[in-house]
């Protein structure tokens, strides 16, 4: 990923001195939080209006169960955007960065609302508590990469490797849903949980170690949108992976 790649130039040994003398991180460090929160709002917002105008039967095949064309092309179509926008993230100006990081947090919105529309007919409060859930975890994961000593770099390749392997267990459950059922659908809930906390901590770490390196203001902002990115995708699938353990049944 580009934001691993701008922060294997940091010595981990020199890199907690070069943030403090450089100056600025709390204000980088701010703007990255307010864009991905900022981009939480968004898609919940995206949500809310799908379901109360109505349009997510668009999404929705009534007679199968399953999901329309409609509902894939979004799917796959703001997975392909996340991709390109980390690929391409310091080609952007940082406000085309950031309009991108607010496209793919309304897909993701109205992606999510089959989901939420499942819970509010059975569960609701468990919505208001699989965030709470997730916003604790998201500060303690994000407080823990931005203050250890210990270098974090060892975890990237588990953690590609168990992202890797949720998105092909996902994309399989589309053909045979009933996978996703019982015990195998318990304990992929929770290694999603586990797998997405771990990489806020990670890269929280990047995210320090990458502003070391970086002297001009315009590669920080893009930088600040990217990390914004990464951090908004762990926050929203630590929370549908919860909210999908606290409907198990």
């Amino acid at each position: 990923m580009a934001l691993k790649n701008v922060a294997l130039k940091t010595k981990s040994a020199d890199a907690p001195q070069r943030v403090k003398s450089g100056g600025g991180i709390d204000v980088y460090l701010k703007r990255i939080f307010a864009l991905m929160f900022g981009a939480v709002a968004v898609t919940a917002l995206a949500s809310y209006l799908t379901i109360w105008g109505g349009w997510f039967v668009y999404l929705i095949n009534l007679q199968t169960g399953g999901f329309t064309w409609l509902y894939y092309v979004l799917l796959f179509g703001g997975l392909a955007l996340a991709i390109w926008a980390q690929v391409r993230a310091f080609s952007f100006k940082p406000a085309v960065g950031a309009a991108l990081l607010a496209l793919y947090a309304i897909l993701t919105g109205v992606v999510m609302t089959p989901l939420i529309v499942a819970v509010l007919a059975v569960n609701p409060v468990s919505i208001l508590s699989a965030f709470i859930i997730a916003a604790v975890m998201f500060a303690c994961m994000a407080l823990f990469g931005y203050k250890t000593v210990k270098d974090l770099s060892f975890l990237g390749i588990f953690l590609m490797m168990g992202m890797i392997g949720l998105i092909l267990v996902g994309l399989a459950s589309f053909i045979w849903p009933a996978m996703l059922g019982g015990t195998f659908g318990t304990i992929v809930c929770f290694i999603g949980v586990l797998v997405f906390a771990l990489f806020t901590a990670y890269d929280m770490q990047n995210l320090k170690r990458a502003y070391a390196v970086l002297g001009d203001g315009t590669q920080k902002n893009q930088l600040a949108v990217l990390g914004a990115l990464h951090l908004y995708i762990s926050f929203i699938a630590m929370f549908q992976y919860l909210l999908s353990l606290l409907n198990r049944n």
